[in-house]
């Protein structure tokens, strides 16, 4: 049973620390500014892939060329540790927690306080995936087949529900209840 919590974060309200910079490193970033454009990161490694340079060169993404210490956690809310050093990323774990500071080491679910899962974005739509860590591959597939049924116009019908519900006045109950009648038919 997948007994996580999907959340959707502000990630821009956020800072991110990434420890790494190799390609695992360049993959979180990828998929993080996929649908956070503005998140706030740093990254420390003491070396960090040309691709990775490359891909950052436009984005609000501090390099630190050092290796990872524990002061770099400072005011960061959430990190990700993407080395290949089983070690060190075992540590960064360790620091993160005595922090309070949510963590995810990549590829060792069990060191993870959360899973950066598949993500389907068509527009202000936003479907999240998981597999409970079980199985990114087949997160990335599920993705892929949204992606490919939902339609790109998507946005309009958000608006008109949007408008639609702030034209009804009573109790939060009723809401529910009028938008879950008008919604139903577009799942039959």
């Amino acid at each position: 049973m997948n007994t996580l919590y999907p959340i959707f974060i502000k990630a821009h309200q956020l800072q991110f620390l990434i420890v790494g910079g190799g390609y695992v490193a360049l993959e979180k970033l990828e998929f993080l500014y996929k649908s956070s454009p503005e998140a706030q990161v740093t990254m420390v490694a003491p070396f960090v892939r040309n691709e990775t340079l490359e891909f950052i060169q436009d984005k609000p993404v501090k390099v630190i060329l050092k290796k990872y210490r524990r002061r770099h956690l400072k005011n960061k809310n959430i990190v990700i540790a993407t080395t290949d050093k089983p070690e060190i990323n075992l540590q960064v774990n360790r620091d993160c927690k005595r922090q309070n500071i949510l963590v995810n080491v990549a590829d060792t679910p069990d060191q993870c306080d959360f899973y950066m899962g598949g993500i389907v974005t068509k527009g202000n739509l936003k479907i999240g995936i998981s597999t409970n860590g079980k199985s990114p591959t087949l997160a990335k597939r599920l993705r892929q087949w949204l992606e490919a049924i939902l339609p790109e116009e998507i946005d309009p019908l958000l608006e008109t529900l949007r408008k639609y519900r702030k034209t009804l006045k009573k109790d939060f109950e009723f809401k529910v209840k009028e938008m879950n009648k008008i919604t139903e038919s577009l799942i039959k």
